[in-house]
């Protein structure tokens, strides 16, 4: 759930945003036909199964458009829904339920797409002791709601942005000349308080970043064999991430080699939309 601060400041602006875009000026098909105000009220039904994620932003759309929206709701993020579930039913003047339904909905159907995708795939790492993570490979000014969705699914949160941690990736190491240069230079740079991870493509690249004193070390696009391995040469002295196009096919072959965490870009690029809809508009 979004704190009324974290709405107001990040979320709110993000949401108007997007209604600017869907309305540049006015919503014409409805003004047409809704000439004066008439109250009335719409369901929002699930077509399919899923995880449930995402009411507080499908909510305040219509709330930013008319304070006097009444919701009744019979499901909360993080929910198990079936097809053909009553999710909520929305009364409000029939304008802003016809101008915000796209705009809350494209919000609604992304976020729970995303928790039930995630929720598929923490489930085939269950009892292994892993822990499934996101990643910066969001859609632009939705990474704060796509990062929550990841969350409500099971899934946990890698760094939110570049401010948000020190990561040494390939580039990094060849513009500092090395593993061991990048990460004397990120201790030097960074506070005490702060863990510095190192991307590591070959076996060399996982020694020099244990003998740099790397906190965490990704082992990226690996192959199985080569991951134990590393995970037996850095024998505890760091976190253990694996990365690498880890999707929900795939995902369960990393059990058992020995890492802590797995990140996946699947969960936020690739994982398709849950189809819910408003249907049963009438006035009252």
């Amino acid at each position: 759930m979004f704190d009324q601060v974290t709405m107001k400041l990040n979320v709110d602006p993000l949401i108007l945003s997007a209604l600017r875009e869907d309305i540049t000026s006015e919503d014409a098909s409805t003004n047409a036909i809704m000439r004066e105000p008439k109250m009335g009220t719409v369901d929002l039904i699930c077509k399919q199964d899923g995880i449930i994620c995402g009411l507080d932003i499908f909510k305040r759309v219509f709330t930013l458009l008319d304070d006097q929206v009444n919701f009744k709701e019979y499901a909360k993020d993080g929910d198990t829904v079936q097809n053909k579930m009553l999710i909520m039913q929305i009364q409000a003047d029939i304008k802003t339920l016809l101008c915000a339904e796209r705009t809350a909905l494209n919000y609604l159907q992304r976020m729970s797409g995303i928790a039930t995708y995630t929720h598929e795939v923490v489930a085939l790492l269950e009892g292994s002791g892993i822990k499934l993570l996101d990643t910066r490979k969001t859609t632009p000014n939705m990474r704060i709601f796509e990062k929550y969705a990841v969350k409500v699914g099971g899934g946990t949160n890698h760094r939110y942005n570049l401010s948000d941690g020190i990561m040494l990736k390939d580039n990094h190491i060849a513009a500092a000349g090395g593993v061991k240069k990048a990460v004397e230079m990120a201790r030097e740079y960074a506070p005490f308080v702060r863990k510095i991870e190192v991307e590591t493509e070959t076996l060399e690249m996982v020694q020099e970043a244990i003998e740099a004193g790397a906190d965490i070390i990704m082992l990226d696009n690996m192959s199985d064999d080569m991951m134990k391995e590393a995970c037996k040469m850095i024998d505890h002295r760091a976190q253990i991430e694996c990365s690498g196009n880890v999707t929900k096919e795939n995902i369960a072959r990393l059990r058992g080699i020995g890492i802590d965490f797995v990140s996946s870009g699947a969960l936020t690029h690739s994982a398709p939309i849950m189809d819910l809809s408003l249907k049963n508009l009438k006035a009252i």
